[in-house]
């Protein structure tokens, strides 16, 4: 068997149902499907059943630990020659896998990942979210869906690994949240082939309200100066860029109140131009590309949550880890991880 299809899942049942059917949809056929529920209170076992007689499909369950121990185990029952690791809210197009198969003929590769998307069905909010994980005047371009990076590093709603690999490197860590960023970096110490296959896209759902991508956010922040304490070299400048946006807002704001408060409120439109002039960029952009001024609005709050909540998580985990000197590994919103 060719591909073995990973999908953790926690009290999805609803997105789970249309990640499978849309596997029923794929013109590429040799594979099979390991869904690990993981101690969730809303259980896809029917969801599962439904699809018994249409995919080779394989329902496992575990005690709740994150989505990396259900990847690891679900791992360790699989049977195919590549692990395709999915998360449970995205949707593929009905040619993913026969790109990857195409990409595979062109060239080997050990590791992969594609890119995301916004399904046209999505909630203004939800595209306003995508776009903001996904413009270059959000995260610099460095989530994928470029051909000619220096380095992919595949995430894990839609990540490639072949099984001899996977079981070398032991699979995913113990890492709580930044652990698909922390495998992409053993893959490419440990001298294996890692490529983008631009063509294999999902549609990927996000998260559905502002709070809950903070939260996603934040850690991911955090997540980040983690993963500095293992791989100092893996910091970039790029990844400083959301932590000076968040200092540079703070530092408007506050100017600006004090103008107000000494009645130099005149002053205070210019002190705040550099807000308004992104916001304006960022809304004309994600207009013109979603065709929606709606959704181009959206985009500036969620722009606005993107940077700050990855800021903040960053500058947080600096302070404690960096400064402060904390040993262990921070973790925030630990028990809403799903949520």
């Amino acid at each position: 068997m060719k591909y073995s299809i990973l999908i953790p899942v926690y009290n999805r049942p609803d997105e789970l149902s249309e990640l499978l059917e849309s596997l029923v949809c794929q013109t590429e056929r040799d594979f099979e499907v390991v869904v690990v529920e993981d101690g969730s209170q809303q259980p896809s076992d029917a969801v599962v059943a439904g699809y018994a007689d249409r995919l080779s499909i394989r329902y496992l369950t575990k005690e709740n630990g994150g989505p990396a121990k259900a990847r690891n185990f679900g791992a360790r029952e699989a049977q195919g020659d590549y692990l395709l690791i999915l998360d449970s809210d995205v949707v593929l197009p009905q040619g993913y896998l026969m790109a990857v198969n195409e990409e595979l003929s062109h060239g080997p590769a050990d590791a992969f990942g594609g890119p995301d998307a916004a399904h046209p069905d999505f909630t203004p909010l939800q595209k306003a979210i995508s776009y903001s994980m996904t413009s270059f005047f959000t995260t610099g371009g460095i989530r994928g869906g470029k051909k000619k990076m220096d380095k992919f590093y595949p995430r894990s709603f839609n990540m490639g690994v072949s099984r001899p690999l996977y079981q070398q490197l032991g699979g995913f860590s113990d890492m709580r949240f930044g652990e698909d960023i922390d495998f992409s970096i053993r893959i490419f110490k440990s001298g294996a082939r890692c490529r983008l296959f631009p063509e294999a896209w999902v549609w990927h759902k996000r998260r559905t309200d502002l709070r809950k991508f903070f939260r996603q956010v934040h850690n991911s922040g955090i997540a980040r100066i983690n993963l500095y304490k293992r791989y100092p070299e893996s910091l970039k400048l790029v990844h400083l860029l959301p932590a000076v946006f968040t200092l540079g807002v703070f530092a408007l704001v506050v100017l600006a109140l004090v103008l107000a408060v000494f009645g130099q409120g005149c002053w205070i439109p210019l002190v705040l131009s550099p807000l308004v002039l992104y916001s304006l960029l960022v809304c004309l952009d994600s207009a013109v590309r979603n065709r929606s001024l709606r959704i181009g609005l959206l985009s500036i709050a969620a722009a606005f949550v993107q940077l700050i909540g990855y800021g903040t998580g960053f500058l947080r985990a600096w302070w404690l880890r960096c400064v402060m000197g904390r040993d262990e590994e921070l973790q925030a919103f630990r028990h809403t991880f799903y949520k």
